[in-house]
């Protein structure tokens, strides 16, 4: 048991902390000053639905919304011809939004959403605003490394949407708040009771003794709390994928004790006999080397594993999106939104460093990013086989590190998932609904259906067409006059009835940015 304790310490301290110095939260969120609603009733018109549970779109549409909740999804036609059907009536009171020739789809789940601490963004405002942005309405918040009382604070008032937020789901670190070591499964019990009091939705683990986890595991049961878990390589060669999800984890993250589950011809991954796990380099450089010593696409190992996580209704939740620079470094720092989008500080953090959580780039090489490609292409195998047979995929970003800003980071997500051999509509249905089940909140979100909350996004560009017209910063094509332009981005995110300009939503994280560049750079003066 002593082991145990050791490996916990080490994981909160690696995890938990990202930087030589100490870390904080960031300043809380304002209140509300933009969206408007609820309304009594708000009227939808002539949209073309997409509704996140796998059905092909569908259009001309009106959508009557009643102060949160969907009361009509109402066709009203068909597509180039004009609407002669009779359709819901304005009442007086009602707000009426002309949408011919828009898209609308649910509201995006994110389920890695970490709000971020003072070394990356000065204030949750500017994460919570670029989550909104981008169409995200609910964000599982992993861990609450902030604290209780600020991931508490935020959740209750987005809950009550006097904030500009998505709706956020908190989980607790394992073991967070406790005054000592949970070295047995009755303090496990213990914590978990404490925390389903003060508000916890879910447990997010890193690792513990097995007798531990059970213990932790059965409690959240009885407490009505979901779990989540990122299988750390210190403690993986205990408990792998499969391990946790026969203990009842509901969730894994990433995807570090999945080809660990799959070893057929040795126990422990075939580490470089220098490698330290607190050099960052030694750590992400070798995890691009996991995948390929796993079994084989269709062995008997491969699809042992894959039945049964099936079977145990296990939800793997990819975040493909937050491992891309080390396949292709460049792209990532040179992305489209840094210039305008990224906050001073959190591009600072992003930097290489030996102190920082992520900032792995000591000596990045092309073998090291080869590796990292031929990785992908067998865990992109493996999640494409998953959702084929009936498993679980869900979306979610882990964005704040690796180059990845929030809200742009989901989108990327979606592009990767339907790389990785999914149809659009199943990388919207990853999104959307299914991320919805894995909460367990699928009969109030996760789709557009009678009686949900009007958590909605509403494009002006076809999705399914292309996940790039998501982008803030939009789509570049050619017009009919062969010039360039710039078509795209969300134009309206809807959580819980309140609609959001989504543009005005980014100028608001643009002027944070200039704003911040304007300070240090009176800094640099004095």
């Amino acid at each position: 048991m002593k082991n145990y304790r050791i490996i916990s310490l080490i994981l909160s301290l690696v995890v938990i902390c990202s930087s030589n110095s100490s870390i904080a939260a960031p300043e809380k969120a304002p209140e509300r000053t933009q969206g408007e609603g609820p309304f009594s009733r708000l009227i939808l018109r002539g949209v073309t639905v997409i509704n996140g549970e796998g059905a092909p779109a569908r259009g001309p549409m009106d959508i009557v919304i009643e102060q949160n909740r969907i009361t009509q999804v109402v066709s009203v036609g068909y597509p180039g011809v004009p609407i002669v059907a009779t359709r819901p009536e304005v009442l007086p009171g009602d707000k009426e939004m002309d949408l011919t020739g828009h898209y609308v789809i649910p509201g995006f789940v994110d389920m890695h959403g970490h709000i971020g601490n003072d070394k990356q963004i000065n204030s949750a405002e500017y994460s919570l605003k670029l989550w909104l942005a981008h169409g995200i309405t609910t964000v599982r918040e992993p861990g609450s490394f902030n604290g209780v009382s600020f991931t508490m604070d935020h959740v209750n008032r987005s809950a009550k949407n006097t904030i500009t937020a998505p709706r956020i789901v908190p989980y607790f670190g394992f073991g967070m708040g406790y005054p000592v070591a949970i070295t047995s499964p009755k303090k496990a019990k213990t914590w978990v009771k404490k925390i389903a009091r003060q508000g916890a939705k879910g447990i997010k683990f890193f690792g513990a003794h097995p007798s531990i986890m059970k213990a932790a595991i059965e409690e959240a049961k009885a407490q009505n709390l979901k779990t989540m878990m990122h299988h750390a390589q210190l403690d993986v060669v205990h408990m792998n994928v499969i391990d946790s999800a026969r203990l009842g984890l509901d969730t894994m993250e990433h995807w570090y004790g999945l080809p660990e589950a799959m070893f057929d011809d040795q126990v422990i991954q075939n580490y470089s006999l220098d490698y330290n796990y607190n050099n960052e380099q030694h750590r992400f450089g070798e995890a691009g080397k996991l995948w390929l010593q796993a079994a084989e696409p269709g062995s008997q190992k491969w699809n042992q594993v894959r039945d049964e996580l099936i079977e145990l209704d296990f939800t793997i939740n990819p975040t493909m999106t937050i491992y891309e620079a080390s396949r292709d470094l460049m792209r990532e720092r040179n992305a489209d939104w840094h210039q305008e989008y990224t906050l001073p500080r959190l591009w600072d953090f992003f930097q290489p460093s030996r102190y920082s959580h992520g900032s792995y780039w000591f000596d990045w090489t092309t073998q090291e990013e080869i590796n990292w490609k031929q990785n992908f292409s067998r865990w992109m195998t493996f999640l494409n086989d998953y959702k084929n047979h009936g498993g679980r995929v869900t979306t979610g970003s882990d964005s704040g590190y690796i180059y990845k800003l929030y809200g742009f980071g989901y989108i990327r997500e979606l592009e990767l998932l339907q790389e990785a051999g999914f149809h659009p509509l199943e990388v919207l249905k990853s999104a959307t609904i299914n991320g919805a089940e894995a909460l367990g909140m699928a009969d109030d979100i996760g789709s557009i259906r009678v009686g949900k909350l009007a958590d909605l996004v509403v494009l002006e560009e076809n999705p399914l067409h292309n996940f790039k017209t998501l982008y803030g910063t939009g789509h570049i094509k050619l017009d009919e006059n062969n010039k360039p332009v710039t078509v795209g981005g969300v134009k309206y995110t809807i959580k819980d009835g309140i609609v959001f300009d989504a543009k005005k939503l980014l100028a608001d994280v643009k002027r944070m940015v200039a704003q911040e560049k304007q300070d240090r750079q009176s800094q640099d003066r004095q």
